[in-house]
């Protein structure tokens, strides 16, 4: 029995009155749901249970049932801390092995929530349909605790919309259904500490039709050209397609808009109806006929009013738009300069303001607030995927938001971004590359323009135009956690793998960009990003990234800018600046955040490179600015920065920029410059012809000829560090015995940024594993853990390594180290103790291997080979010879970081460059070979033979590497490093002699 009358107080009583009087004769008795006495235990899957979840260990709230004096409903009550940095919350999940709830004849949910008036959103889901409750589909809505003390919170069923930026399972129906319900959860604040306190969850009051009924039309937005007919189809759906039990009407008129009635279109009014006993899935159709008037116009608009009985009316109204005609920007023939011209010369302030805006896709919902704020562009963070993850729903995701677009006045299509940074990561199914530092150790040129062709017609086959890639960032310390998104420590390498860029984008010139296998490519992150100090970050628990890169001007031009010199010659459309500060001793300026620094925006790369495309940010940077909102907009903007990704604050951002350029700080003729380039990349791209998705090349999403080019990819970037012995390759009639984490585990192959930002173990994507492809070359059994019996095998194959991780969240310090974990270093003990074994490293970056280097045979670097494991066994099994070189190098201890190659003292456990090779016979003739080598190329140089240059190169490379072994000394790795790098740079002559140097010093 309640204990309310004995226990609240007055002020409570009086509230809950009006409940008591309100309810209905013929409403059903509440129906509780957690009650919080302890009849639903602290649990998770499958049983029934409270649990909590969160973003990282910081975020779970804490939890216990507490007795309360003043508990609404019984004696204890559900309370908690919490203090979120990025998401967390609690829910109560329904047994998975018993039936789901059938909650269909309820008006809504209810609760008591003990506020604390902090005026926060807090998000409150229930769980339709599906397995389980860790298989539904989530509707949401939210209530703001804007008040004190006990409340109850009443949710109707109606108030609840199906979550678009995630989903934890595939699309079921995206209706709610109510009869399968499998609980609720709830998600507290952000960036503030706090206190909760909840009672008495149940159901309450009589459904009726309209919540099992609803009336929508098949698109928020019609476009038509003028003197058409635009088509509106009304559809009835029902909850689980029972036929209707009562009538329902719709009563339509034309009304409002922009565009004139009986000028621009003929007025229509009317009524349609589904009679009781109309079946779910019934479709009507309104015509609306638009009338020609000859003259050129922007696009006008005419909202249908739609009035529903009987059922849920559409979320919004639709429209129909009279298509944009006749104006100049819209002729195809004319110069991309002048329709530009001719665009911006007819837009508002804000219409500008928002083509400088980019929000996150989940942030918009359904689309209205393109129109609203005529948004330019949208993203997908990482992870941020449509329900379900397949190339269709992407298309079909992407075509919704420009029919959004297509309700603005210029129906300016969006741009669309993505970070695809080794193949269409986010997406399920796609062929996924490894990443770019496997790509810097193939030195194959070449093969990162197919890798970057391949990535493009993906990408572009879902609807998505744009790709934040490639990173320029010139590695410099591998304790840095975006380390695997760098081709190497050398600028040298990164610049000679930038033909990822004409794979991307196609020519220099852009003519390519509007095919349907090209997408926009991005350089990032401008400037130093990869140089930046340890102990430097001040972001969260960043240790390095983000942090503060300190050069001379000399080093800042020979090492970090030289990259993106090569990136504006190559054409690229759009560059990214980093979250990190540049300091540049003796500039005066200590540090400063690369979004503020305009001597280095405007003046270096738009200035001095002459880059003609446009600056967009890296996610919420400018909130690292100091100052206020205000001077954040303002100094970025002014700094260079074109178009801002304010994922979540796109609202913010266009009102104050406006407010800026009205108040006079930021220049109407910025403005204009940065739409300028904005609307240049999307004629180029042509975006303004075809704004929809051509998915004419979706059947080659991970196609065979497409995982063959990332077969090869992952082949070419292994590194052969050791081979003693002849342990590799392996035979077939040999007997293999395969163990540690990565052998089998597609998630820790492919790394970060795999379907979501940080990449997870196990299997989350199609892909064949590194066992997986030996086992179809040869005799293979695996014991994960090395606990099977080791006796009998001819050969061992350890396969070790890191696990994912993505940006700072990788720093070496914060949660990351170099050294292989206990099971994995135990793996590697056991199995090369008992027989000849060769050691794969599957990581992002180099590990800490020093110690245990004397008990292997055969180690080999793997990095992040992506989904093709059949690659690595082409290698490990001779398909293919080892061909790849060091990008980085790789230090003896981590007290040795930062060390790279050119620095004065450089004595590493393998230097850069390093790579030895299988089914390559070693040139002989020691030092007289190497002399007739340094003469060839020397002539080679001369001509400029490149490929003969670095043939002749590769020769002495391993002359040199079969006589220093694994007896490496500062005095052969310094010159050895030293002749890698003067091979990239075309120096064929001077790299020999080095590698001279390093052979006399072995």
């Amino acid at each position: 029995m309640r204990k309310t009358a004995l226990l609240v107080s007055t002020a409570l009583l009086t509230a809950l009155l009006p409940l008591a009087v309100a309810q209905a004769v013929d409403d059903p008795p509440p129906t509780p749901v957690d009650r919080f006495e302890g009849e639903v235990p602290f649990a998770s899957q499958p049983a029934e249970g409270i649990f909590t979840w969160g973003g990282d260990s910081d975020d779970p709230p804490t939890l216990q049932l507490t007795a309360r004096p003043d508990a609404p409903e019984g004696g204890k009550v559900l309370t908690g801390t919490y203090d979120i940095s990025g998401y967390g919350g609690f829910t109560h999940d329904f047994a998975a092995n018993e039936p789901a709830h059938d909650w269909s004849a309820h008006k809504g949910i209810r609760f008591w929530w003990d506020g604390q008036d902090n005026d926060k959103k807090i998000a409150f889901e229930i769980k339709d349909g599906g397995a389980n409750g860790e298989a539904s589909e989530l509707w949401t809505t939210s209530f703001t605790d804007d008040f004190t003390g006990w409340k109850q919170v009443e949710i109707p069923f109606t108030d609840f919309v199906y979550r678009t930026d995630y989903q934890p399972v595939g699309g079921i129906d995206h209706v709610l259904g109510l009869t399968q319900m499998w609980g609720y959860s709830v998600t507290l604040p952000v960036g503030v500490k706090g206190r909760f306190a909840m009672d008495d969850v149940e159901l309450y009051g009589k459904a009726d039709q309209s919540l099992r009924a609803s009336v929508t039309t098949d698109a928020a937005v019609y476009p038509v050209k003028e003197g058409g007919t635009a088509t509106v189809r009304v559809t009835l759906a029902t909850t689980g397609s029972a036929p209707v039990a009562d009538p329902v009407t719709v009563t339509y008129e034309t009304t409002g808009g922009t565009a004139d009635p009986g000028k621009d279109y003929t007025p229509v009014t009317g009524t349609l109806t589904f009679p009781a006993g109309t079946a779910s899935g019934a479709t009507r159709t309104i015509h609306v006929p638009t009338l020609r008037d000859k003259s050129a116009e922007a696009a006008e608009t005419i909202p249908l009013k739609l009035t529903v009985t009987g059922a849920k009316p559409p979320a919004e109204t639709p429209q129909v738009v009279i298509d944009a005609h006749g104006l100049p920007y819209l002729d195809g023939k004319l110069p991309v300069r002048k329709r530009v011209a001719d665009l911006v010369s007819r837009m508002s302030l804000a219409e500008k303001a928002g083509q400088m805006t980019q929000a996150e896709r989940g942030a918009v919902g359904d689309g209205g607030d393109i129109a609203t704020y005529d948004l330019g562009s949208l993203l997908s963070g990482g992870g941020s995927t449509p329900t379900p993850n397949t190339p269709e729903a992407w298309a079909k995701m992407i075509d919704g938001f420009q029919l959004r677009a297509q309700a603005t006045r210029f129906q300016i299509p969006l741009i669309y971004g993505v970070d695809a940074v080794h193949g269409h990561n986010n997406l399920v199914g796609a062929t996924i590359m490894p990443h770019n530092i496997g790509l810097g150790a193939t030195r194959d040129p070449r093969l990162a323009r197919r890798t970057g062709a391949v990535t493009a017609s993906e990408v572009r086959a879902t609807g998505v135009p744009w790709d934040f890639a490639p990173c320029l960032c010139v590695s410099r310390d591998e304790r840095w956690g975006r380390s695997y998104e760098s081709f190497g420590e050398d600028p040298a390498l990164v610049e000679s793998m930038e033909t990822i860029i004409q794979g991307l984008q196609g020519p220099a010139d852009g003519r390519e960009l509007k095919d349907n296998d090209k997408v926009l490519a991005t350089a990032k992150h401008f400037v130093g990003d990869g140089g930046t100090e340890y102990g430097s970050s001040t972001t969260g628990t960043y240790t390095i990234d983000q942090g503060v890169t300190k050069v001379t001007r000399q080093q800042l031009e020979a090492v970090h800018l030289a990259p993106y010199r090569t990136a504006v010659d190559r054409g690229i459309g759009t560059v990214m600046p980093s979250y990190s500060s540049l300091d540049i001793l003796g500039d005066g300026q200590g540090p400063v955040k690369m979004h503020a620094r305009a001597d280095m925006i405007n003046g270096v790369l738009k200035g001095r490179m002459g880059f003609d495309g446009f600056v967009i940010s890296d996610w919420n940077a400018i909130d690292q600015l100091p100052g206020d909102y205000s001077s954040h907009v303002r100094t970025s903007v002014n700094a260079g920065v074109d178009m801002m990704m304010v994922p979540y604050s796109y609202k913010d951002f266009t009102a104050q920029l406006v407010a800026e350029v009205q108040a006079g700080r930021v220049s109407e003729r910025r403005i204009d410059d940065a739409v300028s380039r904005i609307l240049t990349q999307k004629f180029r791209l042509g975006l303004f012809e075809k704004p929809y998705a051509d998915t004419s090349g979706a059947p080659a999403i991970g196609s065979a000829a497409h995982r063959a080019v990332a077969r090869q990819a992952a082949a070419e970037s292994q590194v052969l560090l050791k081979n003693a012995n002849g342990v590799l390759p392996l035979k077939k009639n040999q007997k293999v015995y395969v163990a540690g984490s990565n052998a089998d585990d597609l998630g820790n192959q492919t790394g970060g940024w795999t379907v979501t930002w940080q990449g997870a173990s196990g299997t989350h994507t199609q892909g064949t594993t590194i066992l997986a492809g030996m086992r179809k070359d040869g005799d293979v059994t695996y014991s994960k853990d090395a606990s099977a019996p080791t006796a009998g095998y001819d050969v061992g194959v350890v396969v070790v390594g890191e696990t994912p991780y993505a940006e700072g969240v990788g720093d070496v310090g914060n949660g990351h180290d170099l050294q292989l974990s206990a099971a994995d270093r135990a793996a590697v003990d056991k199995v090369c103790a008992a027989m000849k074994c060769a050691v794969l490293i599957v990581s992002g970056r180099p590990q800490l291997i020093g110690d245990r280097l004397g008990e292997i045979d055969g180690l080999v670097a793997s990095w992040l080979p992506g989904t093709e494991g059949d690659g690595v066994a082409d290698v490990l099994y001779g398909k293919r010879p080892f061909t790849g070189q060091l990008p980085v190098t790789w230090p003896r201890s981590e007290a040795q970081l930062p060390i790279n190659v050119g620095d004065p003292a450089y004595d590493p456990q393998f230097p850069y460059g390093w790579g030895l090779t299988t089914l390559t016979k070693v040139p002989e003739g020691g030092a007289a070979t190497l002399k007739a080598l340094a003469v060839a190329a020397a002539v080679a140089e001369k001509k400029g033979a490149d490929d003969v240059g670095r043939a002749l190169v590769t020769k002495a490379r391993l002359i040199v590497q079969q006589k220093a072994g694994t007896g490496m000394t500062e005095a052969v790795a310094k010159p050895f490093a030293d002749a890698d790098h003067l091979s990239l740079t075309g120096r064929y002559g001077a790299a020999v002699e080095k590698l001279i140097t390093a052979y006399r010093a072995v």
